[in-house]
This record gives C-alpha cells, sequence and structure tokens, in this order.
C-alpha cells in the first residue's frame, strides 16, 4: 500500500517551548461587560494585552505568534462597534511599529485586506515593510481571515499560476497548495490557545492546525498575561506529540 504524504510528515522536533504559538484572543467583550464597562473598552484593554505578549513570547524563545485579530465574520458584529475595532488596528499600527522594529519583531498581516480602508492598507504595508528583515520574532496579526478563505484562495493562486493543473487535478498535492496559503512563511503552530472559555477553532487556520496541540482557558483575553503564557506552555510540554505514530516509536526517536 502506498504511503499518502501529508504535510506534516516533516515531523518536528520535540521542544521545551513551541516554535509557532496561535492564539484567538476572545472575551474582550465580556470582560468589558462584566465590569458595567462599553464593549469597546475591553478591545482597547486587549491591545494591552496583545503588547504584553508579544514580548512575553519573544523573550522565551517562540519564533513564531499567529493572532487572530478580526474575522471574515466579525463584519456580522454591530458597526458601530467594527468601527471602533478598525480605528484600534490604525492606532495600533501607527503607535506599535517603530517599538516592533527596535525589539526585532517582524510583523506580517495576512487576510483579504482589500476590505478595508486605503489609510489601514498603507500603514500595513509600510509596517510589514520597516520590519522585514527583523528575525528575533514573527508576528503575524489575522485580519479580515478565515481559514476556508485561505484554502480557497490557495487553490486559486495555484491555479493562476499553473492552469494546466485544472485538467489532471490529480497532480495536486499538499505540498503545492500549502506553498499558495496565506502563512506559507511559516512553520504549522505547535499550540494553540483560545481565550474566553470557548472550546471551537472558529475558522482559524484550519489547514495549519491539522496537528497542533490545542489549549483553552476561560480566562478572558485582556487577563491573559505572561503567567497565563507559561501555563499554557506547561500544558503543551505535557503532550505527546505523535503525528500518526505510537508511543513506542517516539520515544525511539528522542
Amino acid at each position: 500500500m502506498t504511503g499518502f504524504f501529508s504535510s506534516t510528515a516533516d515531523v518536528p522536533a520535540p521542544r521545551d517551548v513551541p516554535r509557532h504559538v496561535a492564539i484567538i484572543m476572545d472575551g474582550n467583550g465580556r470582560w468589558a461587560t462584566s465590569r458595567h464597562l462599553p464593549r469597546v473598552a475591553g478591545h482597547a484593554k486587549g491591545v494591552e494585552a496583545v503588547r504584553t505578549i508579544v514580548d512575553a513570547c519573544a523573550r522565551r524563545g517562540v519564533e513564531y505568534l499567529t493572532l487572530f485579530a478580526f474575522s471574515s465574520e466579525n463584519w456580522r458584529r454591530p458597526a458601530e462597534e467594527v468601527s471602533v475595532l478598525m480605528r484600534l488596528f490604525i492606532s495600533a499600527l501607527e503607535r506599535e511599529v517603530a517599538q516592533l522594529f527596535e525589539n526585532g519583531i517582524r510583523l506580517q498581516v495576512v487576510g483579504e485586506l482589500s476590505a478595508f480602508e486605503p489609510r489601514l492598507r498603507q500603514l500595513i504595508a509600510n509596517g510589514i515593510q520597516r520590519t522585514a528583515a527583523n528575525t528575533r520574532l514573527t508576528l503575524t496579526v489575522c485580519a479580515n481571515y478565515g481559514g476556508r478563505w485561505d484554502i480557497i484562495q490557495a487553490m486559486q493562486s495555484l491555479l493562476a499560476e499553473r492552469p494546466e493543473l485544472a485538467r489532471t487535478p490529480e497532480l495536486i498535492d499538499e505540498k503545492m497548495l500549502s506553498a499558495h496559503l496565506a502563512m506559507a512563511y511559516a512553520p504549522e503552530p505547535d499550540l494553540f490557545i483560545r481565550t474566553g472559555g470557548e472550546q471551537r477553532v472558529s475558522n482559524f487556520l484550519l489547514w495549519q492546525l491539522a496537528y497542533t496541540e490545542l489549549h483553552f482557558t476561560d480566562t478572558y483575553w485582556p487577563d491573559f498575561d505572561a503567567g497565563a503564557l507559561d501555563r499554557a506552555i506547561a500544558s503543551y510540554r505535557t503532550r505527546e506529540r505523535r503525528f500518526g505514530r505510537t508511543s513506542a516509536q517516539v520515544a525511539d526517536s528522542v
């Protein structure tokens, strides 16, 4: 029987600290509501948590941090809240890019960015360009992003590059398609964290999370700090990452 090639065939070496951490930053609105504050206050506080976790990841040796900032489904929220989120995104880029550059952090923003206003798109482009040579940590912000969108755009991009594959689709494999995903520059996440108590991936990195270790916490995002990150990493260290192998095979490979 012929083995089926998988994008996870190259099993990563065991690490005490995950190389790539992906986070759904959930609970901003509920954090604010529980304090009798408007929901937008929770989003503003959440920006501070981003700063804390970026710094904490860099200090702990995480190489890639991916944050789900705004999903393609978030347009369904009240117009006022969406407007506030866009303004926060703009102000964060205006304030934080210089600090990212000084700290050796590379910024990437992935998603269907054409939906954003020109001012925001320009700030994104400027931030990506200014930090492009940094290597300490790659911070990816997923904005107007959805995992299903990512797979569809990857297929469209692949067929645009190689239109002959439309006549021979059996030649398409995972390696071909994954090269066109929005985050083809990054390894698959080792650790996925979702704050706020929900236990689902919500259309986030659907392709990339196939073998990622999942960690759910009731902590709202504005309260998620370096200590909470350490607890998630400690949980990650207890996992046996088999990637389809047996426990005996994992032990023999160490």
